[in-house]
């Protein structure tokens, strides 16, 4: 007899949570994680659609936040020494190449600017920030976020196997990962597959990187002359701060800290899972050849520009 649809339903809902117990239990890797939450989806469906970017949004930072009780602050300083000049740079040139790309394409400005700025910082937190400031549409939005989501996912994927194919130290992937790699929960599950050096510098790195948003949504707002419906800051970054300072000059137990790093690390495989399974079919199709095109030839050129400077200065 037949399944009937509550029953598929409450089959699906039974599944996604015994995933999300696998996720937390250290059973999945974050690669597995990603691909598993897309796979999930497309053959069963997400049961909590609306709830996924809220959970999601607050898992993530909680996360980033839980890991900086792993980093000590001078090492923290140090890589976001190494990592300014390279963040300034990439910056800088994703955001030129990305205007003339988006003109040879004849690309629509808002959708174009938008590609560019994930690219260039902190993917969809930058689309976010920037979007009402330039105010674009609701399908622009989408179209970016799409193309973002996508690299991402891809990102999080061949990075570890490229950064073992090219012999990269912990510090040079930590790095590469923090300016090549959009979204953070990208950059951090990537890093987190390649070692626990690698994943202190890049969570260093890409926090640092995100808090250029605020010049460029400015930048935005002269380029557009938008009015600006505030900028957002992203304020758990100050949290990881002080994580990072407590964990330097209080007197932590071991145990207690080696708790908070271990359950950082399950939720940042969680969200990754929850990333893949916001991930469809339809928001691939629907984002088109040119946006695609244009996120596709700014992410290699960002990766290998990134890749030739981290070369030269370690």
């Amino acid at each position: 007899m037949p399944a009937t649809q509550n029953q598929k339903a409450t089959i699906s809902k039974v599944l996604f949570f015994i995933a999300i117990a696998l996720c937390i239990l250290g059973y999945i890797n974050s690669p597995t994680a990603l691909v598993g939450g897309f796979l999930f989806t497309y053959f069963l469906g997400h049961p909590f659609p609306t709830l996924n970017k809220m959970v999601l949004n607050w898992l993530l930072k909680t996360a980033i936040v839980g890991l900086g009780f792993s980093m000590n602050l001078e090492q923290a300083i140090n890589a976001g020494k190494d990592g300014f000049f390279l963040t300034l740079g990439s910056i800088v040139l994703t955001l030129i190449f990305g205007f003339f790309l988006g003109k040879i394409l004849r690309m629509e400005s808002k959708s174009s600017h938008l590609i560019s700025s994930g690219t260039a910082i902190c993917g969809g937190s930058a689309i976010a920030a920037v979007a009402p400031i330039i105010r674009a549409s609701e399908k622009d939005i989408s179209i970016s976020l799409g193309v973002i989501f996508l690299l991402n996912s891809i990102s999080l994927l061949i990075f570890p196997v490229i950064g073992k194919w090219l012999l990269l130290t912990q510090h040079q992937f930590g790095l590469w990962s923090a300016i090549a790699i959009h979204d953070t929960s990208s950059v951090v599950g990537a890093a987190h597959t390649y070692g626990d050096e690698a994943l202190k510098i890049a969570t260093t790195v890409k926090l640092a990187r995100a808090l250029w948003i605020i010049p460029l949504s400015f930048f935005s707002m002269f380029l557009f002359k938008g009015e600006g419906k505030g900028i957002k800051i992203p304020y758990f970054i100050f949290l990881f701060v002080v994580a990072i300072i407590a964990n330097t000059y209080l007197p932590i137990p071991d145990a207690l800290n080696h708790g908070i790093v271990t359950v950082s690390k399950s939720l940042l495989v969680l969200t990754l899972f929850l990333i893949g399974a916001g991930l469809s079919v339809e928001k691939i199709k629907a984002a088109g050849w040119k946006p695609m095109a244009l996120g596709i030839i700014l992410w290699v050129l960002i990766s290998i520009a990134a890749l030739l400077g981290i070369f030269l200065i370690t």
